[in-house]
């Protein structure tokens, strides 16, 4: 019994040693796998919880026009920063927040100058954003930065920050080509980093700036900024951003600069192309803004401002206006008829005025152009009886699927956001639109350019390339960088001598529109240059209030072109008066030759002599295409002619 006593300790003391054993084991195995075989990961959660990642915006890269000549450029724009870290206070996140605030306040009355954020933007900053530099003023003066650089270069918690803007040297100039940009974040690259923070960059928004933004922006860069357990920056390290690559325009800044003075008494558009690659050379939209006081904010007055202007300076006309063209449109008329077998000896008699049932349409010519008004002949006169005789001739098909061809009722393509279509309107359309009938009176009113029809500059300008050129209608190409899906084409198949014949005569006509004694467009005339063009009068508007759009389209040299020209002028006089002087200073000055003015009109006192006034266009055409354009006066009377022309007196 005794013995069986004094065991039982031992057994005891033994089980005892066995738990304590396999405790320790437990317990220095745990410690290994936190200390061993999990430190890795636990390492990488004490770097994420004192590091953050920030996100810088690249260097944006520069416009350039086709000369390289700096459109858009980035500038230097100096800031004061505040680094909080430096200015901290023990306690509630509320006392570093009044030191700040009372430190910027001081610093403002030392410098002169006016404080640009409240305390709560501070507050804000300091809650959100810590680890980096407050900017508390930007965009400083010379003299300003000097007085800072002289009596605070040393201070603590205080710097020169710098940081880039986008500045627009030629100002207004080409302003709806190139856009503007405000301020954005900077994009992540797809399967990037997660980053706590980013540093406003620049983001186009409107313009080349926009649409080409994925190109100008580059790629960004990165900085690591170690902080403590109060969220404070202790040191940081930065990698590199990829600038963003230059872009260059087909645009000539000087062929731009020199049509813009000459719009600026007017309202328009004008578009210059190289008939021979479709390069846009000049885009003008007037009145036009300063993109430098959009970027990179824009103020709410002037933003106000600018949306209550009437005259609409933020729209670009060049591609988004749509307009009737007028007599312009004639030429493509004529092909059309051409085209269709209409032989080029066709004549039609001219007394002044159109008649189709109880419509009565007068001409350029108060008495008329003569009895046997030949087409090279109507072309230069512009004859409204010409026109619609043949247009009814052909037929509405013929001519919407000319002028289909010829880029009308069609986006061009440009790589600018906004653009129109415009308005080809056919019977299809007015049946399911205006659930009417088409009829004679449409077509005779769409021949002259007048009536549904509407077109934007743009159009205007590459139909008048592929009138210069023989028949090619081209994309237009305003990035010289930019690859060009194929979809240009031939209008006509030129192997044919009859094709050929017909640019001719097209051509011949645009040629007297000029250089004939009287024709309508010879104010344009720039000696030593011979040059092709034709006018264009659109009116629109009721008839009690009727109003005007002057239009000329011109191409020179006549036998090897160069430039086409599509000059628009809102509220005009006529296409021979108000935009032949535009065509003919644009074009001296592009060739360097002198501007000899207009032409004497001396025994013209009649202003049908350089006047051509057709069919009215729909009320609200002026510019922007309405969603629903009622016909003009003209146009209904042509419309409720229900019976075709009669083609006694059409001579072939």
């Amino acid at each position: 019994m005794n013995v069986l006593n004094e065991s039982m300790p031992r057994w005891r003391l033994v089980v005892l040693a066995l738990v304590s054993v396999s405790l320790l084991w437990t317990l220095a195995r745990r410690l290994r796998t936190i200390q061993i075989d999990e430190s890795p990961a636990y390492a990488s959660t004490q770097v994420r919880q004192s590091l953050r990642r920030v996100l810088l915006p690249a260097p944006r890269g520069r416009i350039l026009d086709r000369n390289g000549i700096i459109l858009a450029d980035n500038r230097p724009s100096y800031c004061i920063a505040v680094y909080v870290e430096e200015l901290r206070r023990p306690g509630a996140w509320s006392n570093t927040v009044n030191a700040v605030d009372a430190r910027i306040d001081a610093l403002a009355g030392e410098l002169g100058i006016a404080r640009q954020i409240s305390r709560d933007e501070i507050a804000r900053h300091v809650l959100r954003r810590l680890p980096l530099p407050l900017l508390a003023w930007r965009d400083l003066d010379d003299a300003t930065l000097a007085r800072f650089a002289e009596r605070f270069a040393d201070e603590p918690g205080l710097d020169i920050y710098v940081q880039p803007e986008r500045v627009y040297p030629h100002g207004a100039a080409a302003a709806h080509v190139l856009g503007y940009v405000g301020r954005d974040r900077p994009q992540t690259p797809p399967g990037g980093d997660f980053f706590h923070y980013d540093v406003m960059g620049m983001k186009g928004r409107a313009g080349i700036e926009s649409s080409m933004d994925g190109v100008l922006a580059g790629k960004p860069g990165g900085r690591l900024i170690t902080v403590d357990v109060s969220g404070y920056r202790h040191s940081e390290t930065n990698r590199p951003a990829v600038p963003g690559h230059d872009v260059r325009l087909t645009i000539d800044i000087r062929l731009q600069e020199t049509l813009e003075r000459l719009f600026a008494d007017h309202r328009g558009a004008a578009v210059a192309v190289n008939p021979g690659n479709g390069d846009i050379l000049a885009l003008v939209s007037a009145p036009s803004f300063d993109p430098n006081d959009l970027s990179p904010s824009i103020p709410a007055p002037l933003w106000r401002q600018l949306n209550a202007n009437p005259y609409r300076p933020l729209l670009d006309r060049a591609i988004s206006g749509a307009y009737p063209p007028g007599s312009v449109f004639k030429p493509c008329v004529a092909l059309a008829a051409l085209e269709a077998g209409v032989p080029p000896s066709v004549t039609y008699p001219c007394d002044g005025v159109y008649t189709l049932g109880t419509m009565r349409l007068r001409c350029s010519a108060r008495y008329g152009h003569g009895p046997d008004v030949g087409l090279r002949y109507a072309l230069e006169q512009s004859c409204n009886p010409f026109f619609c005789a043949l247009g009814v001739r052909i037929g509405i098909g013929t001519i919407h699927d000319y002028a289909e061809k010829m880029g009308f009722g069609r986006r061009t393509g440009v790589p600018l956001a906004g653009e129109s279509t415009g308005l080809l309107p056919d019977p299809a359309w007015k049946l399911r639109v205006r659930n009417d009938a088409w009829r004679a009176g449409d077509t005779a009113n769409l021949a002259i350019g007048q009536g549904l029809l509407l077109v934007t500059p743009l159009q205007v300008a590459m139909y008048t390339a592929a009138l210069a050129n023989g028949g090619r209608l081209l994309a237009p190409r305003l990035v010289e960088q930019e690859e060009i899906i194929d979809n240009r084409y031939q209008i006509t198949d030129n192997r044919y001598p009859s094709q050929r014949d017909a640019y001719r005569l097209v051509r011949g006509g645009m040629y007297d529109v000029v250089n004939a004694p009287k024709g309508t467009g010879r104010r344009a005339k720039v000696p030593g240059l011979e040059m092709a063009a034709k006018t264009g009068t659109a009116e629109y508007g009721p008839r009690s209030n009727r109003r005007k759009h002057a239009w000329m389209i011109a191409f020179a040299p006549y036998d090897n072109p160069r430039i086409a020209l599509a000059v628009l002028i809102e509220d005009g006089d006529s296409g021979g008066r108000t935009a032949a002087p535009i065509i003919r200073s644009a074009f001296a000055n592009y060739f360097g030759l002198p501007d000899a003015g207009p032409e004497s009109l001396e025994g013209l006192e009649s202003p049908e002599g350089l006047e051509e006034t057709e069919g009215a266009a729909p009320p609200g055409s002026a510019g922007i295409l309405p969603a629903e354009a009622e016909p003009s006066q003209a146009g209904r009377l042509l419309s409720q002619e229900l019976g075709t022309l009669e083609h006694r007196n059409f001579k072939s």
